[in-house]
């Protein structure tokens, strides 16, 4: 999958300009948290692939604790994929102790059946981020590319090497784990269309 020049002439310019990490918001849910770091888990909810990264921001550094893919083969029942994703995710939060959860939103869906069996692993995520005592919020998938790569149709590989070179990882993430980490990055973008304030808390 080729990323387009315009694509390219995009990223580049975003990676020249200094980047400013927010300020914790007073009186927001993260805050009363810690004064200096945030652990952000992000989610990108799919029944077959869905990705989770853990990103630090501890003062003006940003690094990635994890990332991965909760995989389930075609012939698991939905109901044995929902269960696998529940457990995976409590693990992960157990493991890393995020301060807060941000879920890729609901895309459009043109057939109903994929629409449901996509709710379905999105409502087993937010069930267990809720149950750890998480706040949630939920960035649109076009504005999280529009964070991270400055344009709201990229391609998902113009996504993974973005986050790739911002968290300065050896390698491009597999593209369900990089759309999680790229919301992550959204939710940490200070000043910008996914800052704290304009996300959804759900």
């Amino acid at each position: 999958m080729a990323i387009t020049a315009q694509q390219f002439a995009i990223m580049e310019k975003r990676l020249a300009s200094p980047r400013r990490l927010p300020e914790p918001i007073p009186n927001s849910p993260v805050a009363a948290v810690s004064i200096s770091t945030q652990i952000v888990l992000g989610i990108d909810p799919s029944l077959r692939g869905t990705g989770y990264g853990i990103i630090r921001q501890e003062r003006r550094q940003l690094v990635s604790l994890g990332f991965g893919t909760i995989t389930c083969p075609a012939g698991w029942e939905r109901s044995r994929c929902l269960a696998k994703i529940s457990e995976k995710l409590r693990e992960v939060i157990r493991t890393h102790q995020p301060t807060i959860c941000v879920v890729e939103g609901l895309f459009y869906a043109q057939n109903l059946q994929t629409a449901l069996i996509m709710g379905e692993a999105r409502g087993a995520s937010l069930a267990v981020a809720a149950e750890a005592g998480l706040p949630i919020f939920e960035i649109a998938p076009r504005k999280v590319k529009q964070a991270i790569v400055g344009y709201g149709a990229a391609q998902k590989l113009a996504v993974a090497k973005m986050v790739q070179r911002m968290l300065r990882l050896s390698e491009a993430p597999a593209a369900d784990a990089a759309d999680a980490l790229a919301v992550a990055l959204a939710h940490l973008q200070s000043g910008g269309p996914c800052s704290l304030g304009t996300a959804k808390r759900i």
